[in-house]
């Protein structure tokens, strides 16, 4: 991709799954990159991985001061941040009935709070730090299908990722000409963590649902956000792009 040579890229929930494969695609386009992920392990495991990466924070997204710390410390490690993937989200399976009011205020603190808390933090840098005449920041962030369509057992997932999906372009009139803002909304992706969760039989049932007949890989993902943060994408802001191998075209995510 055109213009990712040496730029400064920050990525929340970047120590495994899409993250940690979204980390390894901006390293292989000679960017330069720093994760934020909450789990420790992953966070060491990953400095292991990927011996280019210039540092795995340990932070808490829902914690905003935790936020405000540890973009200073990507700011001091790579002079800026040029380039935000905000990733980090959780989900838990459950039916709408037995949400708990705990349950919820998880979800929603960690994939809507913290996701905004990160974009504000970096769009208050990015809108300091750059002109029209230098060019502009950009800010990437993982929204899902399930923000699109309609999911049971996941209400709470569900909302927390339309609202994903209203934050990004809303922060995209007003953060424009200066910082492009867009959300990659993935489908089914088999991360290892996902895979867990399947017998072989239950994956080939989702599978069989998709047109493509099978689940993202977490790279594909990562050219997706590549590609969106070079050059060859400047004039796109403001768009939400599904990823999901046909599986919304005729309705079938619901069934």
């Amino acid at each position: 991709m055109r213009g990712l040579k040496d730029k400064r890229v920050l990525i929340t929930g970047g120590a495994s799954g899409i993250g940690a494969a979204t980390a390894a695609r901006f390293l292989e386009e000679g960017s330069r990159v720093c994760v934020l992920d909450r789990d420790e392990k992953a966070c060491e495991h990953i400095r292991h991985e990927l011996p280019g990466l210039g540092e795995a924070i340990i932070v808490d997204v829902t914690d905003l001061m935790q936020v405000e710390a540890a973009f200073a410390e990507a700011i001091r490690l790579m002079d800026g941040v040029d380039v935000l993937v905000n990733n980090a989200g959780i989900s838990i399976r459950h039916k709408f009935l037995d949400i708990t009011p705990e349950e919820w205020e998880k979800v929603i603190s960690v994939n809507l709070t913290g996701m905004f808390y990160v974009a504000q933090t970096a769009a208050r840098h990015m809108w300091e730090r750059f002109s029209i005449k230098q060019g502009s920041g950009v800010i990437l962030q993982t929204a899902s299908t399930n923000g699109m369509t309609g999911y049971p057992y996941y209400a709470d997932y569900n909302a927390t990722k339309a609202g994903v999906i209203e934050l990004t372009r809303s922060m995209a009139l007003e953060l424009a000409p200066k910082v492009r803002v867009c959300a990659v909304a993935p489908g089914y992706v088999l991360t290892p963590m996902q895979r867990t969760e399947y017998s072989d039989a239950m994956l080939e049932e989702v599978n069989q649902k998709i047109p493509l007949r099978r689940h993202a890989k977490p790279e594909e993902i990562a050219g997706l956000f590549a590609y969106l943060a070079s050059d060859d994408a400047a004039y796109v802001t403001g768009q939400v792009f599904t990823m999901d191998g046909g599986e919304t075209a005729g309705g079938l995510a619901s069934r």
